[in-house]
């Protein structure tokens, strides 16, 4: 990946956040910069599909940098650095609350046979190989973002392991992780354009699986490369181990979908950089754009659509369980994505 820009820059010292304890400490002093996340350098690819939403497909090295000081600018006086560990700030009894009936939840689904199978303890093991960069522990400046970003990951998780009720009243939103596989899983989801770098497996499907499902034999064998699992030969790890399962979520939202992308984690935190087409497309840093980068045009661009209120009504409710106040998630147009335009159109990669 390639930056040009007219004044110098200054690399990062990078340092381990796990090094960081003190949550309440001096925040700017004490707190270390964040890794820069680099996931593994697939082939470059043009377009993603995984049946029903958009996917990762190719992704470039993301670098943080800050100007010379002399260099009076935003991005000159933005410091962004991690804090303490996940559980630091987010409870065991904050997480059964959001998700109060996953394991009694009475249903007529007797497909449902995974309640109770993603949990709180996977949760918190798979986001520690995140959070030093800055899954969940950012700060920008003094502005904490680690709580609303878990809040904002677990209402993505929420709405794709639903146990299939449509949200209609407040209580039904506690109605989650009922599943940690696509329901329909009768196709293989084999891209042969991949075959010499991420060969199919003979008899395997790459269907969603996962807390935030990833599909297609390229995107196991991206996120296998990353987490160092050969789930391109066994996809099935990921439906027999639940901290698994939340790390290729957790992937999936550190991962950019194209080069030259942001994340959803980068558009939540708003290390991203703007371009003239981005303003022209109407997209904000916060929340909504994380529908964007997740979802594209199946659910962004269409006004206040049923799908998208779901998810904002999920990370709301989360918001409110974890007492950060509501008007801290900006305006409505950082809320939504109602009015962006998709990063990326959603069409078939199918062969």
């Amino acid at each position: 990946m390639e930056f040009k820009w007219s004044v110098p820059l200054i690399i990062l010292v990078l340092v381990n956040c796990d090094l960081y304890s003190n949550i309440g400490g001096s925040i700017l002093k004490e707190c270390p910069y964040c890794n820069t996340y680099e996931p593994s350098q697939p082939e470059s690819r043009i377009y993603s599909s995984e049946g029903s939403e958009l996917v990762r497909i190719s992704v470039g090295v993301i670098v943080y940098f800050a100007l010379k000081p002399n260099q009076q600018s935003k991005a000159a006086e933005t410091r962004r650095c991690c804090g303490g560990p996940v559980s630091d700030h987010f409870q065991s009894d904050q997480f059964e609350k959001m998700f109060s009936n996953r394991s009694s939840l009475e249903v007529e689904d007797h497909e449902i046979e995974n309640k109770g199978f993603l949990d709180y303890q996977s949760f918190i093991t798979a986001s520690a190989y995140y959070q030093r960069y800055g899954f969940g522990t950012t700060y920008i400046n003094e502005d904490f973002f680690g709580t609303k970003e878990v809040a904002a990951f677990l209402a993505h998780v929420a709405t794709k392991t639903s146990c299939g009720n449509k949200v209609v009243a407040r209580e039904q939103l506690s109605r989650d992780l009922c599943y940690n596989k696509e329901k329909n899983s009768n196709l293989s989801y084999c891209d042969e354009r991949y075959k010499n770098a991420y060969p199919c497996a003979p008899g395997v499907a790459y269907y969603g699986r996962g807390a935030l499902p990833i599909y297609w034999n390229y995107n196991y064998g991206e996120a296998g490369k990353d987490l160092k699992v050969d789930l391109l030969n066994h996809p099935e790890y990921i439906e027999q181990n639940a901290t698994l399962a939340f790390q290729v979520a957790i992937w999936r939202w550190m991962t950019p979908i194209k080069e030259h992308q942001p994340s959803a984690h980068d558009v939540f935190i708003g290390t991203w950089t703007h371009t003239k087409n981005d303003n022209l497309a109407k997209r904000v840093s916060g929340f909504g754009a994380t529908m964007s980068v997740l979802y594209g045009d199946l659910i962004c661009g269409h006004g206040d659509n049923e799908s998208m209120k779901n998810i904002i009504s999920h990370y709301l409710y989360y918001l409110d369980l974890m007492g950060v106040g509501r008007e801290e998630v900006g305006p409505h147009e950082v809320l939504s994505c109602a009015k962006q335009v998709a990063f990326n159109p959603s069409f078939s990669s199918s062969p």
